[in-house]
């Protein structure tokens, strides 16, 4: 790794602030090319520090981290702070098992005032901070650093609103890229661009200010002076009317720029707003014109970029892509919605196809499904493409505008179970539990990409609400079928081995790696493939004549399906040996996803020493 002048003196912000000014550009070429160097060789999440290199030096010269409150949204953006706040030299170990979380976290670093995964949580998580600082007569800065799409979700304005009201010391900086993954859309997309291209509006403004701070009452004449401005330029700032002083657009690229505005900022009391514009991917050209492709790499040749991703067709996502685009050709009331997740959910090649079909609603997880619940009302038939983790965020949406209407809609749930490298915030352990308490709901589990071609084709032909769950992962099929139109009976099971003594219930894409021990050991196994409605009748059936039951699923123990299966074995009177395997009652930490299910005793090593332990009663 090569040496750098400045960036080589600097541990913590401390050492930071010692820096003249005028230095300050020289350290964001290091910081940025550091950046570069170490995620190009670790891999994580790149275009997104890239473009905040400026801010984070600025943000940490002027204010007293970790004394003031720093809180960072979508918190991919922050791998520029962790390289300031005393975490640089452990940046090779980043998402990495044991190594630094990819997001800010409390218990990582006294600088991360609030762990952040999703996105939209920064100014209510801020604002909280300085109620409480206030409360206890604290006198520390609270910053909110919003970007990368997050001021689309609904919480944020909400945020806005409650702290406008308090007239909170509170600075919201809103890092305006264009982007969240994916290029933003929606209305906010549309406003924020009105601003930077209202140049009366941004010129009169300017001037006034200018000419009114050298006239005594200044601030009740510039308050008249702004409203007239907008009557003049016929053009309201929404942040303005929501009562926070509002600074910008300025060029977030701009580290001196930055400094003299924060500085000025950090003298006002109340609620603030600071608009940066800035370049996602700034300083790599290839990042910057291919901002989605640099969101989050592998590791990658700097200088020759990252070359042509090679896409598996039997990837699950690839798999419901394909199943997509097929099922609109032949069904026009079909309609495809993402909330920002175009890329991710595999919804690219339908947004093309059928762009008037498709629908990204941005970081706004509530808003896609009951905006589902209100086609699906009118005759359409939509379906909502959504990571596992996202869906949480709707889940009041999810029983009271889906489920209690039984309303047709399919939701394809990606990103269940291990996730892997993106830690507890990204984790989709929680899935199988939380919608299998849903009356009305069916609950589908896959175990290959065929499996799931044929619970698409399942939940989609059912009319009433339908989840189809599947990892982040390819398995063992090997090929797909280039048309499966088939669908399952719903809540029928799939016995694949008769065996004796113990009965193997498994849940999703273990089951590969239970075939040759359930031969192994004369065990029944069998792949469960409905969570619900689950199947009662093989289970009073196997249970007739096996003593042992184990049940494997790829979510969390407590309150999964294992525990619902046992209760009905003791509702029946069965007197079975049951044991259930999947994840413990904690936080997935991040790791490959391999490590984190050897973690959890889920591997094909570890089944057959619990099956001997379990049928010995070890």
């Amino acid at each position: 790794m090569q040496n750098y002048p400045l960036l080589d003196k600097i541990n913590s912000p401390v050492d930071l602030r010692q820096l003249e000014k005028t230095e300050l550009p020289q350290l964001c070429d290091e910081l940025r090319q550091c950046l570069l160097e170490t995620i190009s060789q670790t891999g994580g999440h790149l275009a997104s520090g890239l473009g905040v290199v400026e801010l984070t030096v600025a943000i940490h010269y002027v204010f007293d981290t970790p004394n003031d409150n720093l809180v960072w949204d979508v918190g991919h953006q922050a791998y520029p702070h962790k390289m300031l706040t005393e975490r640089r030299s452990r940046m090779s170990t980043i998402k990495k098992r044991g190594g630094l979380s990819g997001f800010p976290k409390r218990d990582e670093s006294l600088y991360d005032h609030f762990g952040v995964g999703h996105s939209s949580t920064s100014i209510s998580a801020a604002l909280g901070m300085a109620i409480a600082d206030q409360l206890s007569h604290k006198e520390n800065a609270h910053i909110a650093v919003i970007g990368d799409g997050a001021m689309t979700a609904g919480m944020a304005f909400e945020a806005l609103h409650h702290a406008a009201s308090l007239s909170a010391n509170i600075l919201v900086i809103l890092n305006d890229n264009d982007m969240s993954i994916s290029p933003n859309v929606g209305g906010l997309s549309s406003y924020l661009s009105k601003i930077l291209v209202s140049d009366l509006y941004q010129g009169v403004r300017s001037k006034g200010k200018e000419v009114l701070k050298h006239l005594p009452l200044f601030d009740g004449l510039a308050k008249f002076a702004k409203e007239r401005v907008k009557e003049f330029a016929g053009f309201s700032n929404l942040f303005e009317d929501f009562g926070f002083d509002y600074t910008g657009p300025e060029d977030g690229h701009d580290v001196l720029g930055l400094v003299e505005n924060l500085q000025k900022l950090s003298q006002q009391k109340g609620p603030k707003l600071l608009h940066i514009k800035t370049v996602k991917g700034k300083g790599y050209d290839k990042a910057e014109s291919a901002p989605v492709d640099y969101h989050g790499v592998s590791v990658f040749d700097l200088h020759k970029g990252l070359g042509k991703k090679k896409k598996s067709s039997l990837m699950f996502t690839h798999v419901f892509s394909r199943w997509l685009v097929e099922t609109a050709e032949r069904d026009d009331k079909l309609i495809g919605i993402t909330p920002a997740m175009r890329e991710g959910s595999g919804l690219v090649e339908f947004s093309e196809k059928f762009p008037k079909r498709y629908f990204d609603v941005a970081i706004a997880e509530q808003h896609a499904v009951t905006l589902a619940a209100g086609m699906a009302c009118n005759g359409a038939k939509p379906v909502v493409a959504i990571y596992s983790t996202f869906l949480q965020r709707a889940y009041d949406q999810l029983i009271h505008d889906v489920a209690i209407q039984d309303l047709d809609i399919l939701f394809a749930v990606d990103r269940a179970g291990i996730v892997g490298e993106d830690g507890a915030t990204h984790s989709g352990n929680f899935d199988l539990a939380y919608t299998r308490l849903i009356p009305n709901m069916v609950v589908m589990t896959p175990s290959d990409e065929i499996e799931m071609l044929k619970m698409l084709n399942t939940g989609y032909a059912h009319p009433g609400p339908a989840v189809v769950r599947y990892p982040k992962d390819s398995i063992s099929a090997d090929s797909i079928p280039e048309k499966e139109t088939g669908t399952l009976p719903i809540g029928k099971a799939n016995v694949l081995i008769n065996g004796q003594g113990i009965a193997i219930l498994c849940f999703g894409t273990l089951l590969h790696q239970l075939t040759d021990i359930a031969k192994e050991k004369n065990a029944t196994l069998i792949d469960m493939r409905f969570i619900k409605p689950i199947d009662e009748k093989i289970l009073v059936s196997i249970s007739s004549n096996h003593s042992y039951f184990l049940i494997i699923e790829e979510g969390c123990i407590i309150g999964g399906v294992g525990e619902q299966i046992s209760a009905f074995l003791i509702q029946q009177k069965k007197r079975l040996h049951v044991k259930c395997l999947g994840i413990d009652d904690d936080f997935v930490e991040h790791g490959k996803r391999h490590d984190i299910l050897t973690q959890y005793g889920l591997n094909k090593d570890n089944f057959s020493k619990i099956i001997d332990d379990f049928v010995n009663d070890k």
